[in-house]
């Protein structure tokens, strides 16, 4: 095969990234904008050595799950950030089941039976597959106009609308006008009704004038147009029971259920009891804290780890009317190595960030003996390298949850409960 080559071929099973996989005279494909069990022509985009990457051009025998993307630039050759939109929402559903099993048996270690037994599934949730992405980050091409990037591609692809972001950023006068000066134009919609934009130059926020639409930036008073730096540079979430002050480029969940929803699933899969300590690792703005903290009552310990200073600045802000709460600035490696949080320890949540938690890190929470662990996972592969370093160390995963955080997309939340070897 060689690049832009046209073959025609078979596809097999999904597999991570958004793709298929297939195979032309032993070499294997991986092939986007198909479905498994389609005849399809594929464009090669990409070789390497033993594999090639290719695009489905033409449908020769179409899957019975296969529709309309609804967006135009969801196409080959167009955006990157919608990988499944050819695909029916409920089989998007099964799409990402499917490798969540591949995952937890090939790089975590689990058998057929075992996975079988966690009845793996993958939820939806309310609003539907379009209108969810409550942070859009735009990019800027040479020539001013903003758009959003081919897969594995730096190139812009200028748009007039992304279907999938919130209703009040499609309504943002952001597109069809040209910016110049900028590298990328930052969105937010919150669930607390703040709508922020920011346009970037070289990595620094600068003011803006959008007519007919709210503008930030995060140098609050810096000079620009009649509202750029008036609007604050953060903005307000409403989740678990609480309302939120964090920074508009700061880290929140996109989808405007999606913290509830995890919310819920840590609560029902640890059954705090008053008393109980907690630890809150990769704890962001404290945001399982505040809900662990409601639980296990005001005399009990909670302790949220977290690096980023934003993060660790807006869990000081929003729990602090939580006085057994501890929010430790370290990495939680460096926390947990250097003994600058210690057991015993009842009960421990994580949500690390794409790469997982790593061995070190689970290796110290479990010697930390707590009766459970709450993991809120983004990388399958990930979660499941860190199932592995359970499952050595005779932890089991015995709770498993997918939720659909990203609609049309390839990516998936989990979130699983480890408990540890029977005594």
């Amino acid at each position: 095969m060689e690049e832009a080559e046209r073959v025609e071929l078979t596809v097999d099973a999904v597999a991570p990234g958004g793709h298929c996989v297939a195979r032309v005279d032993g070499q294997v494909v991986f092939v986007r904008h198909a479905l498994p069990g389609e005849r399809v022509v594929a464009e090669v985009t990409e070789l390497h050595r033993g594999f090639a990457r290719a695009d489905a051009v033409e449908i020769v025998e179409a899957s019975p799950d296969r529709v309309a993307p609804p967006c135009p630039y969801a196409r080959p050759g167009g955006c990157g950030g919608c990988d499944l939109q050819h695909v029916a929402p409920a089989a998007q559903l099964d799409w990402k089941t499917a490798v969540v099993r591949e995952q937890l048996s090939r790089l975590g270690g689990l058998t057929d039976a075992e996975i079988d037994a966690l009845r793996v599934t993958v939820a939806p949730l309310p609003g539907g597959p379009l209108g969810w992405r409550s942070r859009v980050r735009y990019a800027v091409d040479a020539t001013g106009r903003a758009g959003l990037l081919k897969h594995r591609s730096h190139e812009v692809v200028p748009i007039d609308r992304c279907l999938i972001a919130h209703p009040a950023i499609q309504a943002l006068p952001v597109l069809g006008r040209n910016w110049p000066a900028a590298d990328a134009v930052a969105t937010v919609a919150s669930t607390g009704g703040d709508v922020v934009v920011t346009a970037l130059a070289d990595g620094t926020p600068t003011p803006v004038d959008l007519p007919g639409g709210p503008a930030t930036t995060d140098l609050p008073g810096a000079p620009g147009g009649p509202v750029a730096g008036d609007a604050p540079a953060t903005v307000r979430e409403v989740a678990a029971g609480r309302d939120w002050t964090v920074p508009a480029g700061g880290f929140w969940q996109v989808h405007p259920a999606a913290a509830d929803t995890l919310v819920d699933a840590v609560l029902d899969l640890l059954d705090p009891r008053p008393g109980e300590s907690v630890w809150d690792l990769y704890g962001g703005a404290g945001l399982f804290a505040a809900a662990l903290a409601a639980r296990v009552g005001p005399d009990a310990r909670v302790t949220v780890v977290e690096s980023a200073a934003e993060g660790v600045a807006a869990a000081r802000r929003n729990l602090a009317d939580l006085s057994r709460v501890e929010v430790v600035a370290a990495r939680v490696e460096t926390a947990l190595a250097r003994r600058r949080i210690t057991g015993p320890v009842d009960l421990v949540v994580l949500d690390p960030p794409r790469t997982g938690a790593g061995a070190a890190v689970v290796r110290d929470m479990i010697a930390a003996t707590p009766r459970a662990i709450a993991y809120v996972a983004c990388d399958p592969a990930a979660f499941a390298r860190d199932v592995r370093t359970f499952g050595r160390a005779g932890w089991r995963l015995a709770t498993l949850r997918g939720y659909d955080l990203f609609p049309m997309t390839q990516h998936v939340e989990l979130v699983g409960l480890f408990l540890p070897p029977v005594r």
